[in-house]
């Protein structure tokens, strides 16, 4: 029996493993202690879940090592003898987001139906995680010796944070080679860089309680989503308001955006909804805050400074997802064009401020964007202040790991056709160095991740083990 053969033997296995994993709410959350006191740093749930996964390594026969409760690892180790012996890290995460609303049963409680299995975290990430283990124990199983250590490292706060990886790779180090099973298939070999930043300036105050002002603009939750919902207060003399109320009609009728104004006792309120989606796919969304900002260009308020203000980001933003207007439209083939995401507005009398989450091309760098936006803050009041920045990642299909995880993909599929991708989100491979995001979703499948009724067909979940059995076969066995 060849491992992937045996590989096929362990589907009730994995499937009650799966069950088990999922039974855990591991959302990350704020750190406790146990009754001795012992640190959970991202709360009880998620500890629970990385003892569980543990104890299954453990029972396989792999050496384990929990990391301070902060991260673990399960480890099939090449022989003590093995001098070069390199690192080969599967690094993936059994925190999940939040079960939000709207599921058909319950959460935690994995249910198989009709080929698939719902619940949390069965396709991110719990799923390609033991996927990714049960191959590690076919190689065992078979007697396969590796020449490179196989780690599968489990993070525990991936979907809220950085704590959890950075304190495994401070204590561990980084590995020689391997992949996160927490994208998509064939093979994501590049990410794009991501620049987060606020674009703020002061306004001018002391006008008169009959001048029109902008007293409240509210859009948007998070930098790294397309805001839904946006909303200004606007106050001064009521002649203004009908006049206002109708031009809100208009423009509504004109664009055919949902646009609305209402009188809300001594102030005039405008809600903009747009369509919510991921700051790196806002070409799946429709941005409220620009909604509501172009509409706001069409009146005239007291304060120049804000009016300048909205007309920088109607003349240089606006629906404009790739940068050309506020100069960083960078391209290039690898990455094809940056993203640019205005996730959230404020705006009082003092100060207007707009987060920006830009992904921009692994050939380019952050200096390139920021220097292109600069140029067009010259002249103005604006400042870019509070910058952060995760640089790109991006190997070539050439390069030999690259090239061993594709051809096991392509082995197990037979697709050949399906090319490899570069990415605006992230994944781990940002933060764990000589690693690439690999599946665990194939070509075509729909993306339930994140959302209600969240799936994974049992085909694949087969699947994606076989394809990463070939792989660790191919880079640590062959």
């Amino acid at each position: 029996m060849g491992y992937l053969e045996r590989l096929e033997t362990y589907r009730e296995d994995m499937l009650k493993t799966l069950g088990e994993s999922v039974a855990f709410p591991s959302v990350a959350s704020e750190a406790v202690r146990s009754a001795d006191g012992e640190l959970m740093p991202f709360g009880k749930a998620a500890h629970e879940s990385l003892l569980h996964m543990l104890a299954v390594g453990e029972g396989m026969g792999f050496e384990t090592c929990n990391v301070d409760n902060y991260a673990g690892y399960i480890q099939y180790s090449a022989p003590a003898d093995a001098e070069d012996a390199k690192l080969c890290a599967v690094v993936g995460h059994l925190d999940v987001v939040p079960e939000g609303t709207g599921w058909t049963g319950e959460p935690y409680k994995m249910v198989e139906k009709d080929g698939f299995v719902y619940g949390r975290g069965t396709a991110d990430d719990k799923g390609p995680v033991i996927a990714s283990l049960y191959a590690m124990k076919a190689l065992k199983e078979e007697g396969i010796v590796p020449k490179n250590h196989i780690r599968l490292v489990l993070g525990l706060n991936e979907e809220c944070g950085e704590d959890s990886m950075v304190y495994y790779t401070e204590k561990c180090g980084h590995p020689d080679m391997g992949f996160t099973p927490d994208a998509e298939f064939p093979i994501v070999n590049g990410e794009m860089g991501i620049l987060v930043f606020e674009l703020a300036q002061k306004l001018g105050t002391g006008f008169s309680k009959d001048d029109l002002r902008l007293t409240k603009l509210e859009g948007g939750t998070a930098h790294n989503a397309v805001p839904r919902l946006a909303k200004a207060v606007l106050a001064g003399d009521k002649k203004y308001y009908d006049t206002i109320i109708e031009r809100a009609r208009q423009y509504a009728v004109e664009t055919g955006y949902n646009l609305k104004a209402r009188k809300q006792g001594s102030s005039l309120v405008i809600d903009a909804e747009g369509i919510a989606a991921h700051g790196a796919h806002p070409h799946l969304g429709l941005n409220a805050v620009s909604i509501l900002m172009g509409f706001l260009g069409r009146l005239h308020f007291a304060s120049e400074e804000l009016n300048d203000y909205i007309e920088f980001y109607n003349e240089h933003i606006g629906f404009d997802l790739h940068g050309e207007r506020i100069g960083c439209g960078f391209e290039d083939i690898p990455s094809g064009k940056l993203i640019l995401n205005v996730g959230v507005a404020n705006i009082n009398e003092e100060l207007a401020s707009l987060s920006i989450n830009i992904r921009y091309p692994v050939t380019i760098t952050g200096e390139d964007v920021i220097r292109g936006i600069q140029s067009k803050l010259e002249g103005t009041q604006i400042g870019l202040v509070g910058r952060m920045e995760q640089g790109p990642i991006y190997m070539s299909i050439d390069t030999p790991m690259v090239s061993k995880l594709l051809k096991a993909y392509q082995d197990e599929t037979g697709d050949c056709e399906t090319k490899a991708i570069v990415q605006g989100g992230g994944s781990y491979a940002k933060m764990v160095n000589n690693i690439l995001a690999y599946g665990g979703m194939f070509p075509g499948e729909e993306d339930t991740m994140h959302q209600a009724d969240e799936k994974m067909s049992i085909e694949s979940f087969m699947r994606m083990a076989r394809v990463y059995a070939r792989a660790l076969w191919s880079l640590c066995c062959e």
